[in-house]
């Protein structure tokens, strides 16, 4: 599939500087791009590799100045970096829009329904009166249990799992081997020692324009929803547990995981291997660094990190101090040292 610049242009709403039927046909990273190839600067950290590199396009900042002329026809745009992945979006709908039909063997229970323009891949199941909506792609090996909802125009890859009852928005990306609604770690503690399984009756709801990546779990709730709110981003490698709500447009990176019945807000930042206790409401805007263990509320704004989490700013200042305490300890021994002999000299 091959593009001009100028077809380019009009995706992205950017201004020509040099050929405008300059064409491409697949990209590359501006160090190492080819000829017939688009690239993209939005770090200056890479701005020499704009004068060699052999792309035949590249989408830059519009406020960029070159220090020399560039072989390449090049595209301003107010954003680099947002422009690129505006077009890598439509050029991957546009790829996964040939995908569809139903391929075989696949099981299609009598009551699913299915909209219009979609694709179920090989051994997929559907279950009774599961619901997948139009545009959208359900790849192979793909499970949906019974009254699973899938909305418009989203994409299940391969291998996930969706548990009965589940509900998936509009526009919704979830990646290969993701289980949705298995049961939340709910056991009651006996008089005996052992632990009686408490039944998870609940289900999970994932609202619009959610994405989540490869072999993340999230539990059914006990009773009521699980709830990913619209517009949230969820890495790879993620647990969230039973009755949990992840707020709008609120991210959280691999290896996290989230105890029963927490809150979090929107426009939430979550790091690596975090981990936080159950029952907590973290606030609006919360930032949580990487490898923090949260087990207290977090206010709106808040910025923590550590194990367990604390202050963010105190946090680097205690770490400042502490590395400064072999030589604070000598200057200590110094000040006592000159204290005896003060002390000496006044005696005598």
């Amino acid at each position: 599939m091959t593009f001009t610049a100028s077809q380019i242009t009009l995706l992205i709403n950017g201004k020509i500087e040099g050929d405008p039927s300059a064409s491409v046909h697949s990209f590359g990273k501006i160090e190492e791009a080819k000829a017939g190839q688009l690239a993209f600067l939005a770090n200056p950290k890479y701005e020499e590799h704009i004068y060699h590199t052999k792309a035949s396009v590249i989408i830059i900042n519009q406020s960029l100045e070159l220090k020399q002329p560039v072989a390449a026809t090049l595209i301003r745009v107010p954003d680099a970096y947002t422009a690129f992945a505006t077009l890598l979006t439509k050029y991957q709908e546009m790829m996964t829009q040939q995908l569809t039909g139903i391929q075989q063997p696949v099981y299609i229970s009598k009551t699913a329904s299915t909209g219009q323009n979609i694709f179920i891949g090989a051994f997929a199941y559907l279950g009774e009166h599961t619901k997948v909506g139009d545009n959208s792609k359900i790849f192979p090996n793909v499970y949906l249990g019974d009254n699973v909802v899938i909305g418009n125009n989203s994409i299940i890859h391969p291998g996930v799992k969706i548990y009965r009852d589940c509900k998936v928005g509009d526009h919704v990306t979830i990646h290969a081997g993701t289980v949705i609604g298995g049961d939340g770690f709910g056991f009651a503690p006996q008089t005996d020692g052992s632990f009686k399984k408490v039944p998870q009756i609940g289900n999970v709801v994932i609202e619009d324009n959610v994405e989540i990546g490869a072999n993340t779990t999230i539990d059914r709730a006990t009773i009521g929803s699980t709830i990913i709110r619209s517009g949230a981003k969820l890495d790879n490698l993620i647990q969230i547990a039973h009755n949990v709500e992840v707020g709008s447009s609120t991210v959280i990176a691999a290896q996290t995981g989230i105890s029963g019945s927490t809150k979090i807000g929107k426009g939430v930042m979550i790091g690596g291997q975090a981990g936080i206790v159950g029952h907590l409401h973290i606030g609006d805007g919360a930032k949580i660094n990487a490898q923090s263990g949260v087990s207290k509320s977090l206010e709106a704004g808040k910025a923590v990190t550590g194990s367990p989490a604390y202050d963010y700013t105190s946090a680097l200042r205690s770490q400042a101090i502490s590395r400064n305490l072999p030589e604070m300890e000598k200057r200590i021994e110094e000040l006592e040292t000159l204290i005896k002999q003060l002390l000496k000299e006044k005696i005598s």
